[in-house]
This record gives structure tokens, C-alpha cells and sequence, in this order.
């Protein structure tokens, strides 16, 4: 049994550490450059340390793993309630350790560097659709200035093209020629966006993982990836449920003197799967969508009754019950009919 707990206040330069015993007693309380910070945790008997789920944590949860420590990360919201009057790095070193103390405290799992890789490729093909968007955003305004109204949608470039390309446009030379640059950083962006979905796609079909998510109706590569990139172990989760609570696809809760009161999804958990799983859903229940709806199905019957955002919701909600189904029994996803004749 580990008897010492070390808070770790993470900065780029400095370091704030505070040790306590289980008990709460103190132990020390030190100030660590970064070079020194990594000699004096190796010369330190195994501990607990404890730092917030923040920017290089997750590296030197690894790092603290290598040196024989036990390593904690807590979300920085959980960490604020416990910081005292003033906020300097000392206070919030102890708040750290105060925290993680609680019995009922709920930890963040840390990353492997595969996972972190996957999540820099996510995460730059989500910035180059941002930035193609602005531009698209930006031709649009430009010709809307001409009286030139042009539909949202990447699918819409080619309108513009059309009508730049018009010999009888009665738009300026000048205004053509920004145009046509813009066009071309649209096309630039749309090959690096196409760059990098291709390596999604081959990275998920080498995982095994990836690979059964993507047998669930509306889940895809760029769905499989987030969920091996972002998602913490299944088995940290007792059931399906609690998944799918952590992506935030359930009703928020106002209850109070025994009166239950249910609003909107709480969006309090993962944003990048929940969106994907929602558009997912979403891609189901369009025309082309439904003809793969059985007519008896409880899809069905609550897509003729509910409003479609709401039955999104509550598809996305199930499939966030599957997936973690499948991952914690390794198997891959039966239709329901299928299933029942097996059974």
C-alpha cells in the first residue's frame, strides 16, 4: 500500500507539488523546475500522484507509470470546489490532493500515446473542415455582395465556379480573381481533408476494435476512431447506460423533494462521439435511411410518433448501449431478428 499522495500543479515551466499522507497529514510542499521535476519524482518511493486532466498530463501519467508510481487524473472542474481563498499554485497543488482523497471522486483515465496519436488525427481533420467552411462561408458572401445567392454546402463549390467561369458575368475582373483564389485554398483544403479521412479509414480497418463498432448501423470510421481515441475503457463503466450518461445523451436532471424533472440531453461528456453518434442516427432516419427500418421495429414505431431530432437522441442513445456491448464481449453487432434466432 501506497502511503503517500503527491499533487501535481502542471505548468510549462514550473512545477508545484504538495505530498500528504492518506490521512490528509502533510509532507511537503515543493517548487520543481522542469528538468528537476523528472529526477526528484525517480528519487521519490512509489506514491500516488495526482494531477489534473490538462494539457502534457497524460505524457507524464505515462512518465510517472515508468518510475514505479501510481498515477490519478481529475477533470479541473472537480479540482476547483476544494481550492481555498486564494488561487496561486500552491492552493491549487493541495486542492489536488484534497480531492482525489474523496471516496466518491471519479478519475479520468489516461491516454496511451497510440490513443493521443488518433486523437491529433481526428482533431486535424475536424480543423481543416472548420477552416474550408470559413473560406466556403467567406465566397458566399462575396457573391451574395453581387447579388449571387449560393446554397450552404461543400457540394456547392461547383455553382461558384459556374458562375465565374460565365462570359457574360457582370462581375468585376478584380472580384473574379479573389474569387478564383479562394476556390483554389477550398480546393487545397478539400485534398488534406481527403488526406487525412483516408487514413481514418485505413486505420480503421487495421484495429479489430474499429473494425466490429463499424458493423452497428450508422456507425462509421470517423465514429470508430473517436471512440478509440476519446473513450476511456468500457470497463470503467457498469453498464451500457453509464456509457452512454458519460457522452451526456441523457435527459438533465431538475429533480428535487422526490419530484422527478427530465429536460434536454445534459451534454456533459465526450462532444466529438456524441455529435457522430447523433449524425449517425440522423443519417438513418432520412429517406434513404429508412428503407432499412423493419416496420415493427421500436424504431419505427417512434419515429411515427416523435419528432425526428428526439428519435436521433434516443437512436444515438442506443447506440451508445451497443457499442459499449460489443466492446466489453468482443463481439460484433447481430440485428435484433438475427439475434433472437440464435438465441
Amino acid at each position: 500500500m501506497k502511503d503517500t499522495m503527491i499533487g501535481v500543479d502542471l505548468a510549462k515551466n514550473v512545477f508545484q507539488l504538495h505530498a500528504a499522507s492518506m490521512t490528509g497529514q502533510l509532507r511537503f510542499s515543493r517548487k520543481l523546475s522542469r528538468e528537476k521535476f523528472r529526477s526528484f519524482m525517480a528519487g521519490q518511493p512509489p506514491a500516488v500522484v495526482v494531477m489534473e486532466a490538462c494539457g502534457s498530463a497524460h505524457y507524464w501519467a505515462r512518465e510517472m507509470v515508468r518510475l514505479g508510481h501510481e498515477v490519478k487524473l481529475i477533470a479541473a472542474q472537480y479540482v476547483r470546489p476544494f481550492v481555498k481563498r486564494q488561487k496561486n499554485d500552491a492552493a491549487d497543488a493541495e486542492a489536488i490532493v484534497i480531492a482525489a482523497q474523496r471516496p466518491e471522486m471519479r478519475f479520468v483515465e489516461p491516454k496511451t500515446a497510440e490513443q493521443q496519436s488518433r486523437a491529433i488525427l481526428f482533431r486535424a481533420r475536424e480543423r481543416l473542415v472548420r477552416q474550408r467552411t470559413e473560406l466556403i462561408n467567406a465566397l458566399r458572401a462575396c457573391l451574395y455582395e453581387y447579388g449571387h445567392i449560393i446554397p450552404q454546402g461543400a457540394h456547392q463549390i461547383k455553382r461558384v465556379a459556374e458562375i465565374l467561369d460565365t462570359p457574360n458575368s457582370d462581375l468585376p475582373a478584380l472580384m473574379r480573381e479573389e474569387c478564383a483564389e479562394l476556390l483554389e485554398q477550398i480546393a487545397e483544403q478539400t485534398v488534406r481533408i481527403n488526406a487525412r479521412t483516408t487514413k481514418i479509414k485505413a486505420l480503421a480497418v487495421e484495429a479489430d476494435t474499429a473494425r466490429r463498432l463499424q458493423t452497428i448501423p450508422g456507425v462509421g470510421p470517423l465514429t470508430a476512431l473517436a471512440v478509440e481515441a476519446f473513450a476511456p475503457p468500457m470497463e470503467n463503466f457498469k453498464c451500457g447506460r453509464d456509457f452512454a450518461a458519460w457522452l451526456g445523451l441523457v435527459p438533465r436532471q431538475f429533480s428535487s423533494g422526490g419530484k422527478e424533472r427530465l429536460g434536454r440531453i445534459s451534454k456533459a461528456g465526450q462532444a466529438d462521439i456524441r455529435r457522430l453518434l447523433i449524425i449517425g442516427a440522423m443519417s438513418r432516419l432520412n429517406r434513404l435511411g429508412r428503407k432499412s427500418i423493419p416496420e415493427t421495429s421500436w424504431l419505427a414505431h417512434i419515429a411515427a410518433r416523435k419528432p425526428r431530432m428526439l428519435v436521433a437522441i434516443a437512436l444515438a442513445n442506443k447506440m451508445a448501449r451497443t457499442i459499449w456491448a460489443l466492446m466489453t464481449k468482443n463481439e460484433d453487432y447481430r440485428v435484433p431478428a438475427q439475434a433472437a434466432v440464435v438465441a
